[in-house]
Protein backbone atom coordinates (compact mmCIF):
# COMPACT_ATOMS: atom_id res chain seq x y z
CA UNK A 1 0.00 0.00 0.00
CA UNK A 2 1.05 3.19 -0.98
CA UNK A 3 2.14 6.03 2.11
CA UNK A 4 3.05 9.28 1.21
CA UNK A 5 6.57 10.35 2.07
CA UNK A 6 6.39 13.93 3.54
CA UNK A 7 2.63 13.86 5.07
CA UNK A 8 4.51 16.78 7.81
CA UNK A 9 6.32 19.33 5.97
CA UNK A 10 10.05 19.52 7.85
CA UNK A 11 9.13 23.45 8.10
CA UNK A 12 5.71 22.05 10.35
CA UNK A 13 7.97 19.23 12.20
CA UNK A 14 10.58 21.58 13.59
CA UNK A 15 7.80 23.96 14.87
CA UNK A 16 5.93 20.92 16.86
CA UNK A 17 9.64 20.54 18.15
CA UNK A 18 9.94 24.08 19.39
CA UNK A 19 8.69 23.18 22.82
CA UNK A 20 10.97 20.36 23.63
CA UNK A 21 13.91 22.52 24.48
CA UNK A 22 15.39 22.32 27.99
CA UNK A 23 15.25 25.84 30.00
CA UNK A 24 17.74 26.72 32.29
CA UNK A 25 18.12 25.46 35.98
CA UNK A 26 16.48 27.37 38.57
CA UNK A 27 18.68 28.69 41.67
CA UNK A 28 17.79 30.21 44.67
CA UNK A 29 19.38 32.05 47.70
CA UNK A 30 19.18 30.42 50.55
CA UNK A 31 18.07 32.24 53.41
CA UNK A 32 20.74 31.21 56.05
CA UNK A 33 23.81 30.66 54.12
CA UNK A 34 23.57 32.68 51.45
CA UNK A 35 25.04 29.84 48.89
CA UNK A 36 22.71 29.66 45.50
CA UNK A 37 20.74 25.70 45.58
CA UNK A 38 17.98 24.25 43.69
CA UNK A 39 14.18 24.56 44.83
CA UNK A 40 12.44 21.21 46.35
CA UNK A 41 16.01 19.77 47.07
CA UNK A 42 18.12 18.92 50.00
CA UNK A 43 20.44 21.10 51.16
CA UNK A 44 23.59 18.82 51.35
CA UNK A 45 25.74 20.81 53.29
CA UNK A 46 23.69 21.79 55.72
CA UNK A 47 21.37 18.71 55.70
CA UNK A 48 18.21 20.78 56.04
CA UNK A 49 14.75 20.97 53.75
CA UNK A 50 12.32 23.58 54.30
CA UNK A 51 13.68 24.16 57.75
CA UNK A 52 13.86 21.29 59.11
CA UNK A 53 17.14 18.84 59.78
CA UNK A 54 16.59 15.62 57.14
CA UNK A 55 20.45 14.73 57.27
CA UNK A 56 23.00 14.63 59.06
CA UNK A 57 25.72 17.96 58.16
CA UNK A 58 28.11 17.19 55.48
CA UNK A 59 31.54 16.74 57.30
CA UNK A 60 34.11 18.23 54.81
Amino acid sequence: MAVPKRKVSPSRRNMRRAHDALGTNAYVEDKDTGELKRPHHIDLKTGTYRGRQVLTPKDE
